[in-house]
């Protein structure tokens, strides 16, 4: 009777993919085709990760253009009446396949999301962090549709089930043995352990491969570090619920016995949480050891974290003792972004040529080519371009990269292109898109602190972001103005447009400035005089610096507006920010 049990119990665990248990009362069973839809990551049907059909294969969608409009046809498509919200950066789980779409512009009218004007499959400037959901009004949902079935889900028990029996250890019949060494020897040498032995089940165990307990074994022994050792029960447990609790303190050995496991959703969970501990450390020695660690492990969700927070706090990370040793496939992985937040271009130059020179007797000119090429030169101020062959550090050594680059910079500036190929060309490559640039030519910062929430910003300061500092300005009014150019090159210098930015901290102040604030806070920013170009658009960027420490959180503004996500990328122990403003020009 146990075996007939346990043989069940394998068969409906191989039905339930690791980490998605729930099944949806509203999903289809016929087999998807191309333009099919989806929402993913989420236990209600009415609302998920959007995901797309296309070459057999399903896929996300960027949330770039990503509004109400696009969600009310994903909504209907799914046959929902509309859809409540749109919504952008991921907030609805990040995928780690395929971007299928970009750009996406629905009229609201479209039977099916293909049906709307977007990139090319594939094509798209994004990664995941940007992917686009939906949530969907689930008022009058139409039942009757001929390929819908309605699933009767008994599995919630399944996991406690599950668990009783590995407590129990009934009929258990593969031993799991986590051996330590405690650092001392023996009386013959032989170096002391400590063993702890798990007895579990194989038909648990044949879904992991990494036990070989389809092929024959009986038992397995795993080497473990001591503070690890006492993690091997909740982690053996695991493998037959899919639930753990997780502690800052204890994230670091259920990632190392995942990565071990080749548990690959517990992984990437885990090293979510160890994520939230990125800004503790200013040094950055830890953040730096956590990358390195991200990339032996094969975490690419942890990889990427690190990675963008140091990208976000990237002038920190240049005056902090661990840059001079910045591993090269770091520094490379961070000048390829374009949320890489510094205050110009030229700064980064600047910066990189320091570090070239510090590290030159460890890499060779091939390499450091390789670097430099990766700086955005036509984002470089014209007047700057001018100057760097009697200032720039490394232009003797590499001569014909930079006349190579600052040519290809000054065309850029006086648009020196015959035809609209050529300007289809500067719009696809990265070294004509700006980065975060937070220099007071491009941003404008406002301190929350420093409103008051009853009469926004009356009698308070401004504060302008420079070179990582900020420092006291013009004094508040219920609006602060920026000045910028149409485009940084040097013929759209004299087009010069107006920027109004507004954080707004309460429904009043909404009202008051006749905005219609989804949640609170909010941040608009809104151009005063109506300077156009069909062919130049803005990107522009909202960031949350914390405590004026670190950079915890960046968004897109969507018509104007920015609403505040109250679930930060990085932890803040208070809610008092500095919100910096970013203009952000791109050709389209």
């Amino acid at each position: 009777m146990l075996t007939k049990l346990l043989a069940a119990i394998f068969l409906a665990l191989l039905y339930f993919s690791e980490g998605d248990c729930v099944l949806n009362n509203h999903k289809s069973s016929r087999e998807p085709k191309e333009g099919d839809v989806r929402l993913s990551n989420s236990s209600l049907p009415s609302e998920g990760r959007v995901e797309i059909y296309h070459h057999m294969q399903w896929g996300s969608v960027c949330d770039d253009n990503w509004d109400l409009s696009d969600a009310q046809v994903v909504c209907r498509q799914l046959n929902f009446q509309g859809a409540k919200a749109a919504m952008t950066w991921g907030h609805l789980g990040q995928a780690h396949g395929h971007i299928w779409l970009d750009d996406v512009e629905c009229s609201g009218q479209e039977q099916q999301l293909v049906s709307c004007r977007s990139s090319n499959w594939g094509v798209h400037n994004c990664n995941h962090e940007e992917d686009a959901g939906v949530i969907c009004d689930t008022q009058n949902y139409d039942s009757t549709q001929s390929d819908s079935i309605h699933s009767l889900d008994h599995s919630t028990t399944l996991s406690d089930d599950l668990g009783k029996i590995f407590d129990s250890g009934t009929a258990c019949d593969f031993l799991i043995a986590f051996q330590t060494s405690t650092g001392a020897k023996q009386e013959d040498g032989v170096p002391e352990e400590t063993m702890i032995t798990i007895c579990a089940h194989k038909a648990i165990l044949m879904l992991y491969p990494y036990f070989n307990a389809s092929v024959g074994e009986n038992n397995i022994t795993v080497t473990v570090n001591t503070t690890c050792q006492s993690y091997s029960t909740p982690i053996i447990r695991y493998l037959y619920t899919r639930q753990i609790n997780v502690t800052y303190s204890s994230a670091m050995c259920l990632h190392q016995l995942a990565s071990e496991f080749g548990l690959r959703k517990l992984l990437e969970d885990v090293g979510q949480v160890i994520s939230k501990s990125l800004p503790d450390d200013a040094s950055f020695y830890s953040q730096v050891s956590l990358y390195k660690y991200a990339v032996e492990s094969k975490d690419l969700v942890l990889e990427e974290n690190c990675v963008q927070y140091m990208a976000w706090n990237f002038q920190n990370l240049t005056s902090s003792p661990v840059w001079p040793d910045l591993p090269v496939e770091l520094l490379r992985s961070l000048l390829t972004r374009s949320d890489l937040v510094v205050a110009d271009e030229y700064f980064l130059l600047q910066t990189l040529e320091d570090w070239i020179n510090n590290n030159g007797g460890s890499l060779s000119s091939e390499k450091q080519a390789n670097l430099l090429r990766l700086v955005r030169f036509p984002m470089i101020p014209a007047e700057k371009l001018y100057e760097l062959e009697t200032k720039s550090l490394l232009f003797s050594a590499h001569r014909d990269l930079y006349r190579d680059s600052v040519l290809k910079a000054y065309q850029f500036n006086v648009l020196l292109y015959s035809n609209l190929t050529q300007l289809k060309l500067v719009k696809e490559i990265d070294d004509y898109k700006p980065r975060i640039y937070t220099g007071n030519t491009w941003s404008i910062a406002i301190d929350s602190s420093k409103l008051s929430s009853s009469d926004q910003g009356l009698n308070q300061y401004n504060y302008h972001y420079y070179y990582g500092l900020y420092s006291n300005s013009i004094p508040l009014s219920s609006e602060k103005l920026l000045h910028t150019s149409l485009h940084s090159i040097v013929v759209c210098e004299d087009n010069k447009v107006t920027w109004a930015a507004n954080i707004f901290k309460t429904s009043n102040e909404c009202s008051r400035e006749g905005v219609h604030c989804n949640s609170l806070p909010a941040a608009r920013l809104t151009q005063r005089n109506n300077t156009l170009s069909r062919n130049i658009s803005f990107d522009n960027r909202i960031l949350l610096t914390c405590q004026n420490r670190y950079i915890c959180q960046i968004q897109a503004f969507h018509s104007d507006m920015a609403h505040i996500d109250q679930a930060l990328v990085y932890p803040c122990p208070d809610d008092n920010y500095i919100y910096t403003f970013v203009v952000r020009p791109e050709f389209v």
